[in-house]
Formats: structure tokens, sequence, C-alpha cells
């Protein structure tokens, strides 16, 4: 009866989102009389909000695009919309989630994110908005598709990345294997594809998963393009972009990946290798690593954190530590500032002081902007994933690090690889549990 009720208000959901999505009908007086009224087909419902045949269209078009840009070979129009689909469906679902979680994105938060992207591409901002104008993209939706994209960042880590917990013990097992140790330098940059099986799947759904690996294999075997076969049929976050992972570490890696990958040459591919979300096949595009100097440069660097909240917002945190940089300024202790303003459990007491820190070992904002700072000098506002902080560096030195460096890099890759392992769990359960009918079949 409960299972029946259930199916009962999911149904509801579906005819109330229908229903809203639906146009109001006007006075045949009031209505343009050349201006014919049409109807922007649902495709799919995803809990009570829905995906529409505009967006769809919208997305495969910048989507085809960049695989241009990429030098990608696109796929069929029917194959690429199931995929673009699937990937719209996880992300109005972790968007849902970001707002029930009270997650907020400022518009300096956007304003920001424009701001870089356009460094990146030596323009200015001005230039910039020209430049998609001139290539058709709608400047207003591509504003909203950056705050999405803030929104969905800000959720991962606080689900994924903040949660991960690395032990000394876990670094100190990884080091203790020598092939680890050898390996801690060594890079691979890969492609890859999943075919996915779900949660207790059955004998037969994996084998027919298996069957299809396979089928892919094959057909690469025969000299189909892998980014071109990913695009089409990987079931992995980084199939739209042609299965690249990038670079990747070895710690990096599961050891599923490596045991292949150790014997396989630039341009390979491998088996279907049977994990315990599906069957994975890799393409080795290049491997370096090894030798990197054990010097490295230290930073000896303090800082004060304010959170964003509730009852503080992003903007209200940068102005107080604007305030306190120029109370700094004017003479006022840092250290006694920071023991009284700052929201960093771990480094207020003692002033705000992180002591001397590796490159690498902060986040890459802080780090940034740390690295652009003399000593003594006070930075602006800095936003990160913790949130707002006022930076000083104190002294730099020259150290030997080898040993830490080797447990630092140990503590890096096994948190990068424990965080794509839960990522995997995070999301097939976050789309297990949603409400998602596909209203409509090509």
């Amino acid at each position: 009866m409960k299972n029946l009720n259930l199916k009962i208000i999911r149904r509801l959901n579906v005819l109330l989102c229908l229903i809203l999505w639906m146009p109001l009908s006007l006075p045949a007086a009031v209505q343009h009389p050349s201006a014919p009224t049409e109807l922007d087909r649902v495709l799919v419902v995803v809990n009570d909000d829905v995906i529409t045949e505009t967006e769809v269209n919208s997305r495969l078009a910048s989507t085809k695009k960049q695989l241009v840009l990429e030098k990608i070979k696109i796929p069929p129009d029917n194959v690429l919309k199931k995929q673009l689909l699937e990937r719209m469906v996880l992300e109005r679902l972790q968007l849902q989630l970001a707002a029930q979680s009270g997650i907020r994105v400022s518009e300096s938060d956007v304003d920001q994110a424009i701001e870089t992207i356009a460094q990146r591409n030596n323009m200015t901002v001005e230039n910039f908005r020209k430049a998609m104008t001139q290539n058709g993209i709608d400047v207003a939706a591509h504003r909203q598709q950056i705050r999405d994209q803030i929104l969905i960042q800000q959720l991962l880590e606080r689900e994924i990345s903040n949660r991960v917990l690395v032990t000394d013990s876990e670094v100190s097992n990884f080091l203790d294997n020598r092939e680890n140790r050898a390996d801690m330098d060594v890079a691979y940059h890969l492609f890859h594809i999943l075919v996915g099986i779900p949660e207790s799947a059955s004998p037969e759904a994996i084998q027919a998963a298996k069957k299809r690996a396979d089928d892919i294999r094959q057909q690469l075997q025969q000299g189909a393009d892998f980014q071109q076969i990913a695009v089409s049929y990987s079931q992995g976050v980084d199939a739209l972009k042609g299965g690249d992972l990038g670079w990747k570490k070895a710690g990096e890696l599961p050891e599923l990946f490596l045991t292949p990958l150790k014997n396989m040459a630039p341009g390979e591919v491998s088996e279907a290798l049977r994990g315990p979300n599906g069957f994975h096949i890799l393409k080795l595009s290049e491997k370096r690593g090894g030798g990197e100097n054990a010097s490295v440069t230290q930073t000896h660097v303090r800082h004060i954190l304010l959170r964003p909240s509730e009852i503080q917002s992003l903007d209200e945190a940068r102005q107080k530590l604007i305030n306190l940089r120029e109370r700094i300024d004017n003479g006022e202790d840092f250290a006694a500032l920071a023991r009284a303003h700052s929201e960093d459990p771990g480094s207020a007491a003692i002033g705000g002081d992180l002591g001397w820190v590796n490159p690498g070992q902060m986040v890459p904002e802080f780090e940034k902007a740390m690295k652009n700072l003399k000593p003594n000098q006070l930075s602006e506002p800095i936003r990160t994933s913790f949130g707002v902080h006022l930076i000083q560096v104190l002294e730099r030195r020259d150290h030997d690090v080898s040993e830490e460096r080797l447990h630092a890099a140990a503590r890096q890759q096994i948190h990068a690889r424990k965080a794509d392992e839960r990522y995997e769990q995070w999301a097939r359960q976050l789309r297990d549990e949603a409400f998602v009918e596909y209203l409509v079949e090509d």
C-alpha cells in the first residue's frame, strides 16, 4: 500500500510539472493572429522539475561547438542527445540538492568567475561578452551556466572533498610499498570509457554490460576513434570530453588501472577491466615522471578566515576583512586580530599561523595569492572553498623536503583517489534515489 501511494504521488508530481509548463490560454482578442502558440515539450521529469526540448537543443548546439573546438568527431544527434539527457538529469539533481542545502552564489561570485575566464582568453570582460555575442552565445544564458557550475562545484566540495579523510596510517602504508614510492612522480595522460552496471545487478545484466564493453573494444581495435566512442557510449563523468581524464599521478589511480598501465605503451588500449561500478576501457596517451628536485621554496604564512553563512553574507565577510586589513596597515597586531576574528579552528588560537607550507599544499586560489605576496605584505580578501581569507606572508626559504614531499604527495594522491571513488558512489546514489521519468523516447 505504501509503494502504491508513493507511485500515485509521483504520477501527480509529473502531472503538476506538465500543467505548470503549459502556456496559459488567452482570449482570442488578446492573441496575436499571426503568432502561433508553440508548446515546449517536456522530455524528462526530475523530481519536481523538468527538462524541456528547448534546453536540450540549446545544450546540443553548444556541445557540438565544443567538440569541434576539441577536434572530436561528433556522433549522430540521437546518440549525443541520449548522453546529454543523462548528464543534464544528474546536473539538475545536484542543483536541486544545492538549493535544499542552502548553498547560494552571489552576483560577485559570478562576476569573478567570468573575469577569470576572460583573463584566460586574454580579453577584458567587455570584449569577452562581445565575442560571445558575435558567436551567437546568449550572454544571460552563459551567465546562468556559470552560476550553476559554481553551485555544483561548491556542493561537490562540501559533499565530496571536505568529507574525504586521509589518515597518517594510510600514508605510512602507502609509502611502505616500494612500488608506490618508485611511482610517486609518474603520471599518465589517460582517456577512459565506462560501461556502467547498476548496484545489485543480475548476472544477466553484468554479462550484457561485459558484451557491450567487448564490442566497444573491438570497434577500437578496428580503428574507431576513441574520443568519439567515449562521447557516444561512455557512462563516465568525462564522456562529453571524449573520455579525457587528463594527467593523473599513479597514486591517484585505482589499482585496477595501474596494473595494466605499467605494461602499456602510449597509444595502446586496455582490455575491458571489471570494477565495482562497471567495465573500464583505458587508452594511454602519454606517460611522464621521475626525478623531481627535492629542494623547494617554502613559505611561512598566516591568515584570517571568515566563512559566509546565513548571518554573514560573502560581501559582508569581504568588507569585514577589508576593515581588518586597514587596521593592520594602521599598526594593529595581525595575530591579535586573527585570534579575535578568524573562523579557522586550526590556526585562530595561534594568531592565524599556518607554519611553513610547501608548493601545492594549499588550495589553488590561496596558493596563487600567497605566491604573489612579498614578505610582510597583506593580500586583498581571497575567496576559496573554505571561505574568504586575508593572507600575510612572513618569510620564505629553500628547504630540502625529500621525505616531507613524499608524505605530502602521498596524502594528496590518496585523497584524490578516495574523492573519485566517493563521487562515483554519491552520484549513483543521488540518481537512484531520485524520481526521473523520460516522457519522450526518440
